[in-house]
């Protein structure tokens, strides 16, 4: 459909020779393009930003899972990227379940962000507003002179 309107010059104006067909084409595929790259960089960010968070995921950490179990990591197996939940309590008993890193779905590790360096500013040393001074109303005070 799209070659019968590129190769159908009948209908055309002369002079145009098809051009225009073409340029609304190579538009067309320049924003798909476009399109397809900054949604791959979005794709990326997130990625990097999900494996952050998996790998501080740490011993203490409250954890739940793709199947909705919720617990305490213990143990964390960087080797077989792997972790140990700690799930119940003391009255109902506890149990140990290992699981594949890949299987958090939600967790309270926050990926630790480098802080940015702050120069370090001397010390200030605090500035002391001036205080207003009471002025004392002078009264003359007489004074006898002595007459020699």
């Amino acid at each position: 459909m799209i070659w019968n309107l590129l190769t159908d010059t009948e209908k055309q104006p002369t002079g145009c020779d098809g051009w225009g067909s073409w340029i609304m084409i190579g538009l067309l595929f320049g924003i798909i393009i476009v399109w397809m790259v900054f949604s791959r960089r979005s794709q990326k960010k997130h990625q990097d930003e999900v494996q952050n968070t998996l790998n501080a995921v740490g011993p203490g950490n409250k954890v739940k899972t793709i199947g909705g179990i919720c617990g305490i990591v213990v143990e964390v197996n960087n080797e077989d990227n792997t972790f140990i939940l700690e799930t119940g309590s003391e009255t109902t008993g506890k149990c140990y379940i290992k699981f594949d890193k890949q299987a958090i779905y939600q967790t309270d590790a926050t990926a630790k962000k480098p802080e940015p360096v702050a120069e370090e500013k001397p010390a200030e040393t605090p500035v002391e507003e001036p205080v207003a001074e009471e002025t004392a109303v002078e009264t003359p005070v007489e004074t006898e002179e002595k007459k020699d």
